[in-house]
């Protein structure tokens, strides 16, 4: 499966521009004023967008400005308008509802914590087939796939990613003279490298290429290893200890210590936390009655540790005191200013040195994922911690940050700092000082990061993606 998408869109948008394509025109246009009026329902909204593809498609046909084209001439006239429209669509109907933000950051969470602790044995892949270097490859492929709009190149990641994952299996039994391998072999495999890879909003952008991408076009081999990507999706949203073959008190064991790692608590074990309310929790519960099933669903979420012991009203067995947000970012900017590679760590986020200048339009989309995936971790991580440490991410950035961020912003009047207590000030300045200290770094990070990037686009404008 060739990624032509850019030449196809360009052909398209060729034809398009020509006087004879008026009528066409006219009706793209009809279709997506139309289609935005209406109110919002994915089961009829992919049942529209599929059912305009199809006649579109006999329009093309029929239409003297592909007279005499070839059978690819006329698919890639389908992908240019499937990829035309899904773009203009795409902020109404991917991510559109509550329920799939929930089941893309539960399934985040799920592997974000699995990932911690998973290892090829756990899903029974033979030593023979086992290559996570290589693996690595595959999962590059699937996390591009937030990178485009289009349904058909957001296949195109999963299937690159799947066909990654089979050649490699197809050498591996040819180098030990095993049986070829078929879907026992490849669907723990691509469970694995999907767990590894973690990309985010993976439920929402299976659904999205599930109802938009032409009918016609997701069958044979794109359908065999789509469907194994739905399976993979399945097993690990109900990943459990029996999936893993793995003791029950051994798999909460590792879950809970995955959380305490990626929370960046200490793994001493801590006090029991204190009992709960009953009418509290019946109260949230009638309110939010899908809360207790979303995300971090766990005893720890009441056991984040802290610095002080407490003594519980109820027992003489002493607690930890509750660290707010502001303390854990303190502490971390602490252990990162004494981390001689804290530099590297920073060189993950290409983003963090650059200006405004320095940013493509390509990479918009890439920054609005992101901003989400953060915007909605930090409140429930805040809401974890208590209403009162919930901070808003756009009031708490220091102003070497701002710095940094390339935009410049007005300085507040002098009496509303003073109405900030001294102890959130003082709990920045480990912030501030971390940023200082990267800052004299960030010039060269961010020229590696343009190098970087100015080849990564060179290559997505010219590669064939197969």
């Amino acid at each position: 499966m060739e990624n032509n998408t850019d030449v196809s869109i360009h052909d398209f948008l060729e034809r398009m521009r020509k006087p004879s394509a008026g009528d066409l025109v006219k009706s793209i246009k009809s279709f997506i004023v139309s289609f935005l009026n209406n109110e919002p329902d994915p089961e009829k909204d992919s049942a529209a967008v599929q059912d305009f593809f199809s006649k579109m498609e006999a329009a093309f046909r029929a239409h003297p400005l592909w007279s005499g084209c070839s059978e690819d001439e006329l698919d890639s006239a389908g992908d240019g308008l499937e990829k035309y429209v899904m773009t203009k669509l795409f902020p109404r109907v991917f991510a559109s509802n509550t329920e799939d933000v929930i089941s893309d950051e539960k399934l985040f969470q799920k592997m974000s914590l699995v990932q911690q602790f998973i290892s090829p044995e756990y899903l029974d892949i033979k030593p023979t087939f086992q290559n996570e270097t290589s693996w690595l490859l595959a999962q590059k492929e699937l996390q591009k796939i937030n990178m485009y709009k289009a349904p058909r190149d957001k296949l195109v990641c999963v299937l690159n990613c799947c066909k990654v994952i089979n050649n490699l299996l197809l050498n591996a039994s040819i180098a030990s003279n095993e049986n070829t391998p078929g879907a026992d072999e490849f669907l723990p495999v691509l469970i694995y490298v999907t767990i590894k890879a973690n990309p985010p909003q993976l439920h929402s952008n299976l659904l999205y290429i599930q109802r938009y991408r032409r009918e016609s076009k997701l069958v044979s081999e794109a359908a065999y290893f789509f469907t194994n990507m739905l399976s993979a999706e399945s097993f690990i949203s109900n990943i459990d200890a029996k999936s893993l073959s793995m003791d029950e008190a051994e798999f909460e064991k590792n879950m809970e210590s995955a959380r305490a790692r990626i929370s960046g608590l200490s793994s001493q074990p801590t006090a029991p936390p204190p009992p709960r309310d009953e009418s509290t929790v019946h109260k949230t519960q009638m309110l939010n009655p899908k809360r207790e099933t979303t995300l971090f669903q766990s005893r720890s979420s009441d056991s984040l540790s802290g610095t002080s012991d407490i003594l519980n009203a109820n027992s003489e067995i002493p607690m930890k005191k509750v660290e707010s947000v502001s303390d854990l970012e303190n502490k971390g900017a602490a252990r990162l200013l004494n981390d001689t590679e804290a530099n590297k760590i920073f060189q993950e986020y290409p983003y963090l040195f650059a200006n405004a200048g320095d940013l493509r339009i390509g990479d918009v989309e890439s920054l609005l994922n992101s901003y989400k995936q953060l915007v909605f971790k930090y409140v429930c991580l805040s809401k974890g911690l208590g209403d009162a440490a919930t901070t808003s991410l756009a009031s708490s950035s220091s102003p070497p940050l701002q710095a940094l961020s390339g935009f410049d912003t007005a300085k507040e009047p002098e009496d509303e700092h003073t109405t900030l207590s001294s102890g959130v000030r003082e709990t920045d300045r480990s912030v501030d000082d971390l940023v200082r200290a990267l800052q004299s770094e960030g010039e060269a990070v961010v020229d590696k990061v343009l190098d970087v990037k100015q080849e990564e686009y060179s290559t997505v404008l010219a590669e064939e993606q197969t």
